[in-house]
């Protein structure tokens, strides 16, 4: 066995390791274990496999592309293991991650067909593959303030599976085509100009991938910023809608108080007269026009109360028996826009499970609290009729065919304020129990 291809093929299946680290980054908001655990996993897994794969290279005819290719699969079932994404966003990062990390092979290869003329991508020299490592890894650095800075945020809150596929297959295309791209023999790169314009072609072709990464972002920042303001307005126009019942509930009242005087005289009167009958009819039905129309509270939180109402009168003509107790403190910290979509969500997605369900089963309670100072719980339990759809990522959607969105935002809002949403079902009842902190 030569050390020389055992060294070579050691460096070349270790940039698993920077490859690794840059897919575990951007997803470490969603990792199952701590950050030095899910790293001690990876050292676990990676270098065995370096080390075993370097050995088969050195004792036989495989090269370390029919090596690492096979591996590809298991190792992003692996992956995805290690982290709380749904497919669409595992193979994303993943295929993504891929694709960039065969640029540096391919500068290696291009390295190589200088230093070593004769030979060809399977016996590729020990410092040219520890030139592909040094670029892995140069790579990786180079990208983890971006993808910290911003493809951690998408990750977390933007939900189009269709986009998330389409980044999958432009990713595809160009970890294929570097692929078929190898070299065999470097003699092809000495003929005419290619032996530089090789690496040149590699740069561009990386060059208009990043480009399209970046655009991508940008993109699905623009898209997340326009739902926030589409979210906030709706509730703007909820506030305004409360404001409009209060104004007119205080109208009333100020004419019922003005009339009050006569109410008096007559009061004075039926007392004067014994009839006690009289003046109970009477309270009642003056406290019956009092109530009539007084607008419903909540809390005192101006933008979750208008929230609350505008649901609960939606939950009332839906038929739906409501009891909600919500119990949260002056001072709730707690972003309108981010507000908006944890109850917003939750209470749409009960009205919508309620409808569902026999009218004279239809209930919705809805507790929220706070918590050892600093920690809101809230616990939705509502009705329905029994029929979900589930996959490995969690509920399915009834109204369309991905996963359900209302939970998706619940949960990424949870994660935010670093906690967690669990939804489950028994029977016709279905339960979220969201706990986060403020």
């Amino acid at each position: 066995m030569s050390m020389e291809r055992f060294l070579s093929a050691f460096f070349q299946l270790l940039v698993t390791l920077p490859a690794s680290a840059s897919c575990f980054l951007v997803m470490y908001p969603r990792l199952r274990h701590t950050p030095a655990k899910t790293a001690a996993l990876c050292a676990a897994a990676l270098l065995p496999f370096a080390v075993l794969g370097a050995w088969l290279h050195a004792a036989s005819s495989f090269g370390t592309t029919a090596i690492l290719l096979p591996a590809i699969l298991p190792l992003f079932f692996l992956y995805r293991s290690a982290v709380n994404a749904d497919l669409p966003r595992c193979l994303a990062v993943y295929v993504g991650v891929c694709a960039v990390h065969t640029f540096p092979a391919q500068l290696a290869y291009a390295l190589d067909a200088r230093l070593h003329p004769l030979s060809g991508a399977a016996h590729v020299s020990a410092e040219a593959a520890l030139f592909q490592l040094s670029l892995s890894i140069l790579a990786a650095a180079v990208t983890a303030y971006p993808a910290c800075k911003n493809y951690v945020n998408i990750i977390n809150q933007f939900d189009s599976p269709k986009i998330w596929y389409s980044t999958v297959v432009l990713s595809a295309v160009f970890l294929a085509f570097n692929v078929l791209a190898i070299p065999q023999s470097y003699a092809t790169l000495h003929a005419g100009r290619m032996l530089w314009l090789f690496p040149v072609f590699e740069l561009a072709a990386l060059a208009v991938l990043v480009a399209v990464y970046m655009l991508f972002c940008q993109s699905a920042s623009a898209m997340l910023a326009h739902v926030k303001l589409t979210e906030r307005t709706r509730l703007l126009k909820m506030q305004a809608r409360q404001y409009r019942v209060l104004q007119e509930h205080m109208r009333q009242t100020a004419r019922l108080r003005h009339d009050f005087r006569h109410s008096v005289r007559l009061l004075s009167s039926l007392a004067r007269e014994g009839d006690i009958e009289s003046i109970r009819t009477h309270l009642a039905q003056y406290e019956s026009q009092l109530s009539a129309k007084a607008p419903a509270v909540y809390c005192k939180n101006p933008a979750l109360n208008a929230l609350l109402s505008y649901y609960g009168e939606m939950a009332e003509q839906a038929g739906i028996a409501t009891d909600w107790r919500i119990a949260l403190p002056d001072d709730f910290l707690l972003c309108e826009p981010d507000m908006a979509a944890l109850f917003g969500n939750l209470m749409e997605n009960a009205i919508f499970g309620c409808a569902r369900a026999p009218e004279k089963n239809r209930y919705f309670c809805l507790t929220a609290e706070v918590r050892q100072e600093n920690c809101l719980y809230i616990v939705s339990t509502n009705s329905f009729d029994g029929n979900v759809r589930q996959s490995a990522d969690g509920y399915c959607s009834t109204r369309h065919g991905g996963r359900g969105v209302g939970l998706s935002s619940i949960a990424a809002v949870a994660e935010k304020y670093g906690g967690s949403a669990h939804a489950s079902h028994r029977g016709t009842e279905f339960f979220v129990d969201v706990v986060l902190k403020l």
